[in-house]
């Protein structure tokens, strides 16, 4: 932040000094909103929410070290009173910027990838000069001006992630530090319900560049019809990112790892160089194309670009984040946020992580979908149904459709591997590929009746889990992974190349419900074994990284 006094503090948000205020007090931290971020030096400013009143937290702000608190009502120590904290905490944003004349603004937005964009947006521009960036995804009314508040007088590029939650939105961000760039990454089915369609969403999003200068850029996502119909609602130069020939900057001979990561031939105006990615999922490409482009308006060689590209890691949590297990099992936590796009993305992924393994998902009833909703919802639960999974854990509340489209899905593809004649390994019967010493084979679990059941979670298609402590022992019990010299966790033979759909080897997917995120870690681990993979995805709402941590958590040692 610049160093301010309390006095010209006071003069931008139309305040009035108040508690003994020292006009000549200099605000030099950092401006936070939560008081246990409070350093010396800092402005805290008083919020008040649905639940939690700043106000209430302002003398302990003062006593971490806070210069003042802006605040709306007189509180115990020095402030500066304003009619709206929020509205003078982006007054207070927008005189910063308006004084960074030589930085420059980059602004991203989207329904889906903003945050993956930013941030390698943010590690290429770090290659030019000093960059400010959200951490995570402070990207709405608060977040943003607080992001814009990192900035100092070295400052030279702030990558900024823009969200909308109703049109004008993104245009009130936007009065707070006009970007030069504007990158409009797609436009989705996210907040579906409060927008009431996808033109109203990219209404929406437009207004990005609507904001920008005539000597700005446009960077626009060409394989996205209404993406690409926003460059006539702008006056700035427009180029283009995608996969196809007409994208000036784009992806060719994309292949896709057995880890779900891509790699591809760079192509640009001025040359081609190959990335491979270290991000999760085929749906990073269009994130790093995104990326690339502003990138490439910026002036930054291709084959650095590449590089840095190539070399970079998930910077906020909980984004398509990979771990595995000491026993080998592979933990995917895409637990941030969910919308029906990005649910198809990381299924999509997962598919390719997780081939030839008992593959389990745990996920929750999207949400913000309007009178959508329950038909959204029931594709959900079609596409998690059909998925190929062993097992499907949803979680909390309003999971009716999720759970019928779910249900049929997973039922049709039974009978149809019936009717193809898949099945599942015998208990004890030879596997593939090194084995550890034959020993006794696990029974499976005696008749269990499908659909829900009179006491726990509600389950159906596969048997019920086994006595306490045995674990869940699904479609190819006695059918153990075993550990492989140099290779890790080798898990069951795959499935036959054009095998029937559904559940794991043809059976139907054994799928409950939870009613939270706790409870879906419980469950998980009754069914988890060596070399199973797990997907958690969900909204943002029903918190279900808890899930990811207890399972993370849970790990032999």
């Amino acid at each position: 932040m610049i160093p301010l006094p309390l006095a010209r503090i006071a003069e931008i948000t139309s305040g009035a000094l108040s508690g003994m205020a020292d006009p000549r007090a200099v605000v030099r931290g950092p401006v936070v909103i939560d008081s246990r971020a409070v350093e010396p030096g800092s402005l805290f400013v008083a919020i008040r929410g649905a639940r939690v009143d700043g106000h209430d937290f302002a003398a302990q702000a003062i006593r971490a070290g806070a210069v003042a608190v802006l605040a709306s009502r007189p509180v115990e120590g020095p402030a500066v009173i304003v009619p709206d904290t929020a509205a003078a905490l982006a007054e207070l944003a927008a005189a910063q910027a308006r004084t960074l004349s030589k930085a420059t603004v980059i602004g991203v937005t989207g329904s889906a990838g903003k945050t993956s964009t930013k941030d390698l947006l943010a590690r290429l521009t770090g290659r030019i000069g000093s960059t400010i960036a959200p951490v995570g995804s402070f990207n709405n009314e608060l977040g943003h001006p607080l992001t814009v508040l990192r900035a100092d007088l070295d400052t030279r590029f702030m990558v900024l992630e823009l969200a909308a939650r109703n049109i004008g939105h993104i245009k009130d961000l936007t009065r707070i530090a006009p970007p030069q760039i504007g990158v409009v990454l797609n436009v989705g089915t996210a907040h579906l319900g409060v927008f009431g369609g996808k033109e109203a969403i990219a209404k929406a999003k437009g207004e990005l560049v609507e904001a920008l200068p005539r000597s700005g850029v446009a960077v626009l996502n060409a394989d996205d019809p209404l993406v690409r119909g926003m460059a006539s609602r702008t006056d700035a130069r427009v180029t283009y990112f995608g996969r196809g020939e007409s994208a000036a900057i784009r992806a060719e001979g994309v292949v896709v790892d057995a880890r779900g990561r891509a790699s591809f031939t760079l192509r640009t105006p001025s040359g081609a160089a190959h990335v491979s990615l270290q991000l999760y999922g085929a749906h990073a490409v269009e994130n790093a194309l995104a990326a690339a482009a502003a990138g490439y308006e910026l002036g930054l060689p291709v084959a650095t670009i590449a590089e840095e590209l190539s070399e970079a890691t998930p910077r906020s949590r909980w984004r398509m984040e990979v771990t595995d297990r000491a026993d080998g099992v592979t933990v995917v936590n895409d637990a941030y946020n969910a919308n029906p796009d990005s649910m198809r993305a990381a299924f999509e992924a997962f598919e390719v992580l997780g081939k030839g393994r008992r593959r389990f998902a745990v996920i929750a009833a999207l949400r913000e979908l309007g009178e959508d909703g329950p038909a959204l919802n029931a594709e959900l639960g079609r596409l998690a149904g059909g998925a190929g999974l062993a097992g499907l854990i949803v979680a909390g509340p309003d999971a009716g459709p999720v759970l019928e489209g779910a249900h049929a899905a997973a039922q049709q593809g039974a009978q149809h591997g019936v009717q193809q004649g898949g099945g599942v390994p015998l208990p004890g019967a030879p596997v593939p590929g090194p084995q550890a010493p034959a020993g006794p084979a696990q029974p499976l679990p005696g008749p269990h009746a499908p659909g829900p059941q009179t006491a726990g979670p509600q389950t159906a298609g596969l048997p019920a889990p086994g006595p306490q402590g045995a674990g869940w022992h699904g479609p190819d019990a006695g059918v153990m992974p075993q550990p492989v010299p140099g290779q890790g966790w080798q898990g069951p033979p795959a499935p036959p190349v054009g095998g029937p759909p559904g559940g794991y080897y043809g059976q139907p997917t054994r799928i409950v419900h939870v009613p939270d995120a706790e409870a879906a870690a419980a469950e998980l681990a009754a069914w988890l074994r060596p070399g199973d993979a797990v997907l958690i995805k969900g909204p943002r709402a029903m918190g279900l990284e808890r899930t990811a941590e207890l399972v993370l958590g849970g790990a032999p040692q």
